[in-house]
């Protein structure tokens, strides 16, 4: 008795329409907008190239959320804005095309100064304090951990202005790098020591 072999798989992959990269893209930003416009999109994110590396900017409706160095680790922080925000989160550039040009700008030596409206949920009430009063601190200048403590009104809080520094959600718009020790040496940062001096020197320059 002959056993006839099974028919070979279909392959349903050939069958299939080719879809060009620049189709998915389109595809892509047009369930963005749609998802913006339906109101469901809580968070949007894009990544920006700069000369300090990879940022990931990432909005809310009420503004600038998050910004991130890689160093930080892009999927972590993409993880923890699902939880701490929502979880209807998606790749959606069109919301952070003021910031990404801001910060252009910046790198650029043709911006001093951030324009955007800011999101400091992820703050609490005391170093939301400190992170408003950092854009004070003019462009090309520094003060001190204890200058910053004064000038909030808690002098004693030293260490708790560095935690505010340490853990600002939106580094470079709210210039946390101007923070320096009252030493004169740079101190820590987000983004690593390197960074820190790349800003100061862009700023200095």
């Amino acid at each position: 008795m002959t056993v006839n072999p099974e028919p070979e798989a279909l392959d349903l992959a050939g069958a299939l329409p080719e879809v060009t990269r620049a189709e998915l893209s389109a595809l892509h930003a047009r369930l963005a907008e749609n998802a913006d416009a339906a109101g469901v999109l809580d968070v949007a994110y894009r990544t920006l190239d700069t000369p300090a590396g990879s940022l990931l900017l990432a909005a809310t409706r009420s503004g600038l959320v998050r910004v991130a160095y890689r160093i930080e680790g892009h999927d972590q922080v993409l993880e923890a804005l699902a939880s701490r925000v929502s979880p209807r989160i998606l790749q959606a550039p069109g919301r952070l095309d003021a910031a990404a040009r801001e910060i252009d700008e910046y790198f650029a030596g043709r911006r001093r100064s951030f324009d955007l409206p800011l999101d400091f949920r992820l703050c609490t009430a005391f170093r939301r304090k400190v992170l408003r009063h950092l854009p004070g601190i003019g462009y090309g200048h520094t003060a001190s951990y204890a200058t910053v403590a004064a000038a909030v009104g808690a002098p004693r809080a030293v260490r708790a202005v560095g935690t505010a520094c340490a853990t600002n959600p939106l580094p470079l718009v709210v210039p946390c790098h101007r923070v320096i020790r009252s030493d004169g040496q740079p101190g820590g940062y987000l983004g690593g020591p390197a960074t820190k001096r790349l800003l100061l020197d862009l700023e200095a320059a």
